[in-house]
């Protein structure tokens, strides 16, 4: 009877170990988004609020587009994507004063974007946009 639980425990031994093992599921990596078209920017800051238009266009890492706000006029930009994280400036001129607008963000999903804006030196806020097309 002993040698007939040796076997059995032996061959049940190598059963277990002959399945394979079951990692728990990963998520995989969504596919990067390409940010190449037409955004409306909503925009938070200590000085108000606004909803620029963003057009841009993706080339690998690389943005490039245009700037259109009522309350900063127009301008064309260039910046940067990686890693599901973009970034862009954008020159202005105000009543004679010049900065540069600082987008920096998070690509949420193929249609939203989220994170925060920097008003040179005179203010920060938080945007989110939406994909218009």
């Amino acid at each position: 009877m002993t040698a007939l639980r040796s076997i059995l425990a032996t061959v049940f031994l190598a059963a277990l170990n002959a399945i394979p093992s079951v990692a728990p599921a990963q998520e995989r990596p969504a596919a990067p988004v390409d940010l190449t078209g037409k955004w409306l920017f909503n925009v938070t800051t200590d000085a108000g609020s606004g909803t620029p238009t963003v057009t841009m266009t993706q080339r690998n890492d690389s943005l490039a587009g245009h700037y259109s706000s009522q309350a900063l006029g127009e301008a064309d930009f260039t910046g940067t994507v990686k890693d599901g994280k973009f970034r862009f400036d954008v020159p202005v001129s105000v009543e004679g004063t010049s900065f540069v607008v600082t987008y920096e963000g998070t690509i949420e999903s193929r249609v939203a974007l989220k994170g925060t804006v920097r008003l040179g030196d005179l203010g920060t806020g938080t945007f989110t946009a939406t994909r218009q097309q």
